[in-house]
C-alpha cells in the first residue's frame, strides 16, 4: 500500500529558543563534572540535582493548547512534522508513523488525545530531528505498538527497533495513560530519555525502554514487562555514557535479565520499586539515597560490574529502604567487582550469599538484617568467582523469568492492561513464542 503523507503546519508563538542554549550548557556541565566527580570521589552520595535536570516545560504535565494544531489519524497516513510546535493526535490507525523531522533548534510537542495505533513493522512515533520532543497524554488511554519484524531505516541509516524511536532528546510526561507493546524494545532514545508523569504500561520482547545517554525519571506509574532489560541505558560504541538517575515514581518490574541496567551511574534518590527479574538493578557504579526498593532475583539481587571508565566499580548505600530475596544456589544479594559501603537505610536480605565483593566491604550505618538477623559487618562470600561468571543465571534456569506463570497470562500479551489489543487475534504469535513468554 503507498502511504500519503501529510505535512502539517507550525502554529505560531512558538516557545522561545533561548531556552536551548542553556539547557545544552547544563547538559555539557553535567557531563563534565561526572568525569571530574568519578576522578575525585570514591563516595557520590548524589550525583545529579533533578533541579538542574528537568525544566518547567518538562515538569508541565499539560500541553499549552492554544494555538495547537489537531490531527486525525488514518489507516496507511503517515504523518510529517517539520517545525516546532504543538500537535494534537487523536483517532485510531493501523500502519501510521508520525515522523518529526524538525530543526536542530525546534522544540515539538505531540499530545496524545485518545490514540490507538498498531503498526507491522515500522515506529509508531520516529523522531530523526529536533531540539527536544515531548510526548505528552491527556487524561486518556493511549495504545501503540508494532507487532511484527520492525524495517530498518535504509535512508536514514536506522535501525528503527521501537514503537517510539528517537534521535534526540525525549520527553515523557502527562495526565493519562500511556501503553505500549512491542515486537522488539517499547521505547529506544538515542539522547537523553526524561520522564516526569504519567502511567506507562509497556510490554517488549527485547528492552522495554532504553537510552543511549541518560534516563531521568521524576515521577509516573510504570508495569513494566520485559524479555530482556527493562530500564536499559548504555551505547556499546561509548563506555563514558549510560546513567540511569530516579527521583521519583512506582514501578512493577518484571524482566528477564536487568531491572535496571546502566553503563555507568545507577543513581535512586526515591520512588517504590518491585522488581522480579534475573538481575535486580546492575551498572558500574550503584548509589541509593532513599526510596523502596524489593528485589527478587535469579542471578545477583544488586550487581556492580565495571562496564564504564567513568566511574569504580561500587555499590553505595545511603538510605532508603531494600529488601533482596534471591533464589538458591550461586547467586548473591549484593555483589560488586570493587566495593560496598552501606551508611544508611534499612536493609533486609534472604539470599545463601548475602555480599560478594573484590575491593572493601563497609557497614557505617543504617539497618543490615541478613536471613532474619542483625548484623553489623560485610562478610564477604567470595562466591560466584569474585564477582565475574555465574554458575546460573540463565533466562530461566530454575526459577528464572516466569517462575510458574506465562508471561501473557492466558494468552494476553499485557494481563489485560490494555483491552483487547495485545491478544492473539490481533498479533497473531508475535508475542506468545511457545505460549512461554
Amino acid at each position: 500500500m503507498n502511504k500519503q503523507n501529510d505535512v502539517l503546519p507550525a502554529p505560531g508563538n512558538q516557545l522561545s529558543l533561548a531556552e536551548n542554549a542553556p539547557r545544552k550548557a547544563r547538559k555539557a556541565a553535567i557531563i563534565a563534572a561526572a568525569s571530574l566527580f568519578a576522578l575525585s570521589c570514591t563516595s557520590f552520595h548524589a550525583f545529579a540535582d533533578s533541579d538542574e535536570i528537568f525544566t518547567t516545560r518538562d515538569l508541565a504535565q499539560t500541553a499549552d493548547l492554544s494555538d495547537a494544531v489537531t490531527c486525525q489519524l488514518e489507516d496507511g497516513q503517515n504523518i510529517d512534522i517539520t517545525e516546532a510546535g504543538t500537535y494534537v493526535l487523536q483517532g485510531e490507525a493501523q500502519n501510521t508513523t508520525i515522523t518529526v523531522e524538525a530543526g536542530n533548534e525546534d522544540k515539538v510537542q505531540l499530545v496524545l488525545d485518545g490514540v490507538t495505533v498498531e503498526n507491522e513493522s515500522s515506529p509508531v512515533i520516529y523522531v530523526l530531528s529536533a531540539d527536544k520532543v515531548f510526548i505528552t497524554t491527556t487524561e486518556t488511554e493511549n495504545i501503540l505498538m508494532t507487532t511484527g519484524t520492525f524495517v530498518a531505516d535504509d535512508v536514514n541509516g536506522n535501525n528503527t527497533n521501537a514503537v517510539i524511536y528517537a534521535k534526540d532528546d525525549l520527553v515523557l510526561n502527562g495526565m493519562g495513560t500511556l501503553s505500549i507493546g512491542s515486537s522488539e524494545n517499547g521505547i529506544n532514545a538515542k539522547d537523553d530519555l526524561k520522564i516526569t508523569g504519567g502511567t506507562y504500561q509497556i510490554s517488549a520482547l527485547k528492552h522495554a525502554v532504553r537510552a543511549n545517554d541518560n534516563i531521568y525519571i521524576q515521577d509516573g506509574v510504570f508495569t513494566i514487562k520485559a524479555k530482556k532489560d527493562a530500564l536499559k541505558c548504555g551505547d556499546d560504541d561509548n563506555v563514558s555514557s549510560g546513567s540511569i538517575y530516579v527521583y521519583g515514581g512506582t514501578f512493577d518490574i518484571t524482566a528477564g535479565s536487568d531491572g535496571l541496567q546502566a553503563n555507568t551511574l545507577a543513581e535512586v534518590d526515591g520512588g517504590t520499586f518491585t522488581i522480579n527479574a534475573a538481575e535486580g538493578i546492575e551498572g558500574t557504579y550503584i548509589l541509593i539515597n532513599d526510596g523502596s526498593v524489593s528485589i527478587n532475583a535469579s542471578d545477583d539481587g544488586i550487581n556492580a560490574v565495571q562496564t564504564s571508565d567513568q566511574y569504580p566499580a561500587a555499590v553505595e548505600i545511603n538510605g532508603g529502604s531494600i529488601t533482596v530475596v534471591m533464589d538458591a544456589g550461586d547467586t548473591d544479594a549484593i555483589d560488586s567487582n570493587g566495593s560496598i559501603t552501606i551508611n544508611g537505610g534499612s536493609i533486609n536480605i534472604t539470599a545463601q550469599y548475602p555480599f560478594d565483593y573484590d575491593g572493601s566491604g563497609a557497614l557505617n550505618g543504617g539497618t543490615v538484617i541478613v536471613n532474619g538477623q542483625e548484623v553489623n559487618t560485610l562478610q564477604n562470600s567470595m562466591m560466584g568467582m569474585g564477582g565475574g561468571f555465574k554458575q546460573r543465571g540463565g533466562f530461566n534456569q530454575g526459577g528464572g523469568f516466569n517462575q510458574g506463570a506465562d508471561f501473557n497470562q492466558g494468552g494476553r500479551f499485557n494481563q489485560g492492561g490494555v483491552p483487547g489489543s495485545f491478544n492473539q487475534d490481533i498479533a497473531p504469535g508475535s508475542y506468545e513464542q511457545g505460549n512461554n513468554f
